[in-house]
C-alpha cells in the first residue's frame, strides 16, 4: 500500500499526516488499495504561503495566459480520460458509460474551456469608464480561494476540475483544491493535470495545490486564515455551516451549495391531462443516479383527487419495480435511512421502500413517502429532512389554498417546478402557486424535471438560504459564477498607462 504525496508549491510531497484513510469502492463495500494522508496544519500553512505567493504574480496576469492555461488542463484532461473514468467509476459507482465518460467528463473540459474564454475576453470584468469624473472600475482577483468538491460529481464539481475551480482560476486566483475523501484518487489525477499544464506554459508554484483531508479544526482554520480571500464549497449542510461560521468570523467570503428538496407542483389539469407520462417522468428523474443529485425531486405537491391517487398509486409502483441503484458510500447510506425514518416518525406513510440494501453494495430500496398538506404545514422543518437518494416525499393537499401554504413554509432550494395543462385550465391555479415558489427558489421551471443543470450563462445553480449561502450568485453558468471570486477594482484619477488594460481608452 503506497501512501500518495500532497500537492503544495508545485511539487509532489510527503504530507505531514496526522493520520491516513482509504476511498472505498461503494459496489464492492470494500476498501481501495491506496492510502491517502490526513495533513497536519503545517500542510495548510505551507500551501497557505505558497498560494500567497502565487497571487502576487497572477494578480498581473494577462487572461491570455490564464486562458492558455484553462485550456491546457482541459486538454490533459482529455489525454487521461479513460484512467479518469476507471479511477472515478471505482470510487463512486457511478457508470462509466453515460453518466462519466459522455456526460460528466466533457460537461467539465466544456466549462473550463468557457471559463478559458471568459478570462481571455475579460467579458467577466465588467469594465466601467466615467471619463468626467476620471473614475474607472472593474472586477479583479481576489486572492488565494479554497474549494472543497463534493462526493457526488467527481468531475464536475470537483475541487481540481469543477465549476468553482474554473471559475476562480478564470477570475486570476490561485486554487488550494481540499479533495472530497470519496474519491481522492480521481481529484489526484486532476491535480496532476493541473500541475502539467501549469509548468508547461509558465504559471507559478503554487497555483493549483492539492490536500486530500484535514481535521475539521484545520479545515474552519483554513478556510478563516488571512492568506484566504474566498472558498467555495459544495456538501452537507451541518459540514458547510461549520466552514461558514469560522469563515464569517473572520470575514472571508465563503459561497456554499447545502441542500435543497427541489419542489415539484403537478397541477390537476396536467394529471388529468398525462398523469402515466407525469409519472415516468417523475420516476425516472428521482431515481436517476440513484437519486444523488443536488436537484433531485425529492418534494411533490398534489392536490387532493381522483387524479391524484392514481398517479401515486403508479408512481410506488414504478419505485418498486425500478432496479435499485449503487448509492456513493456507506455514509450516504446511513444517512438516507435516517432521513427517512425522521419523516416515517414525524407522520409521513411509507408507500414503499424504507430498507436499507436491495442494490448492489451500498444501497437502499427506491423509497416513496406521502403526508397531508395539513400535516407537512403543521411541521415543515421535519418534513423537509433532505432524504439525500433515491426517495421522494409526496404531499398531497386538500385545495389550492393548503398547497399555497406548503410553499409558503419552504425553506430556500435550487430549484422549483410547476406542471400544468396544455389548455389552460391550470392557468389560474399556477398565478396562485408561482410567487411564493418563485421566492424560495433559484431556478424555476415550468413541464421539466430539474435534475438537469446546462452550462449556461443564463443558468442560475443557487438558490436562496439553506440552498446556498448567498442567493445572489451561482456555482454554475459561465462567466455568471466567476465574481464570487472577484474583487471589485476602483480607480480614481489614476494615469491611464498604469491603468488595467481593460479600463484604458
Amino acid at each position: 500500500m503506497s501512501l500518495q504525496k500532497v500537492l503544495i508549491a508545485g511539487k509532489w510531497r510527503d504530507a505531514d499526516a496526522t493520520g491516513t484513510f482509504q476511498a472505498e469502492n461503494p459496489a464492492a463495500e470494500s476498501a481501495l488499495p491506496d492510502e491517502y494522508p490526513v495533513s497536519s496544519w503545517s500542510d495548510c500553512r505551507a500551501a497557505l504561503d505558497a498560494a500567497a505567493a502565487a497571487y502576487l504574480e497572477m494578480r498581473t496576469m494577462d487572461g491570455e495566459k490564464i486562458a492558455t492555461f484553462l485550456e491546457a488542463i482541459a486538454d490533459r484532461i482529455e489525454s487521461r480520460a479513460d484512467e479518469l473514468v476507471e479511477m472515478a467509476h471505482l470510487e463512486t459507482a457511478l457508470p462509466k458509460s453515460p453518466r462519466l465518460a459522455d456526460v460528466e467528463l466533457p460537461r467539465t473540459t466544456g466549462q473550463l474551456r468557457q471559463a478559458a474564454t471568459a478570462a481571455r475576453s475579460g467579458s467577466w470584468r465588467n469594465p466601467v469608464i466615467d471619463s468626467e469624473n476620471g473614475i474607472a472600475s472593474c472586477y479583479g482577483p481576489i486572492g488565494p480561494v479554497a474549494v472543497f468538491g463534493p462526493n457526488n460529481f467527481p468531475f464536475a464539481f470537483g475541487s481540481a476540475s469543477g465549476g468553482d475551480f474554473a471559475a476562480a482560476i478564470a477570475a486570476g486566483n490561485p486554487v488550494i483544491a481540499k479533495a472530497n475523501s470519496s474519491h481522492p484518487g480521481t481529484t489526484r489525477i486532476f491535480a496532476e493535470c493541473a500541475q502539467a499544464a501549469a509548468e508547461s506554459i509558465g504559471m507559478p508554484a503554487g497555483t493549483v495545490q492539492l490536500l486530500y483531508r484535514t481535521g475539521h479544526a484545520d479545515g474552519e482554520k483554513l478556510v478563516s486564515d488571512p492568506r484566504i480571500a474566498a472558498t467555495g464549497y459544495t456538501g452537507s449542510r451541518g459540514a458547510g455551516l461549520k466552514l461558514k461560521a469560522a469563515a464569517d468570523a473572520a470575514g472571508k467570503l465563503i459561497y456554499l451549495e447545502l441542500s435543497s428538496v427541489n419542489p415539484v407542483v403537478i397541477l390537476p389539469g396536467a394529471l388529468a391531462e398525462r398523469g402515466d407520462a407525469l409519472a415516468e417522468e417523475f420516476t425516472g428523474s428521482c431515481l436517476m443516479g440513484a437519486g444523488q443529485f443536488c436537484t433531485n425531486p425529492g418534494l411533490v405537491v398534489l392536490l387532493a383527487g381522483e387524479a391524484t391517487e392514481s398517479f401515486v398509486a403508479d408512481v410506488a409502483k414504478r419505485f418498486s419495480e425500478a432496479p435499485v441503484g449503487t448509492l456513493l458510500s456507506k455514509s450516504v447510506a446511513n444517512s438516507l435511512i435516517e432521513s427517512l425514518g425522521v419523516l416515517e416518525n414525524a407522520g409521513a406513510e411509507v408507500l414503499t421502500g424504507n430498507s436499507a440494501g436491495g442494490g448492489t453494495g451500498y444501497s437502499a430500496a427506491n423509497s416513496l413517502l406521502r403526508v397531508s398538506g395539513e400535516k407537512f404545514v403543521a411541521d415543515p422543518e421535519t418534513f423537509q429532512t433532505e432524504a439525500f437518494g433515491n426517495a421522494s416525499l409526496i404531499v398531497v393537499a386538500a385545495d389550492l389554498d393548503e398547497a399555497c401554504a406548503v410553499i409558503d413554509s419552504l425553506e430556500g432550494n435550487l430549484t422549483g417546478c410547476v406542471y400544468t395543462d396544455t389548455n389552460g385550465s391550470d392557468d389560474a391555479a399556477y398565478d396562485q402557486i408561482e410567487p411564493g415558489l418563485r421566492a424560495k427558489v433559484g431556478r424555476l421551471l415550468n413541464d421539466k424535471m430539474p435534475t438537469g443543470v446546462a452550462v449556461s450563462p443564463a443558468m442560475n445553480h443557487g438558490g436562496p438560504y439553506p440552498a446556498t449561502g448567498h442567493a445572489g450568485f451561482t456555482a454554475v453558468g459561465i462567466p455568471a459564477a466567476i465574481p464570487r471570486f472577484a474583487a471589485l477594482h476602483c480607480y480614481d484619477n489614476v494615469r491611464e498607462h498604469r491603468l488595467p488594460t481593460i479600463l484604458r481608452g
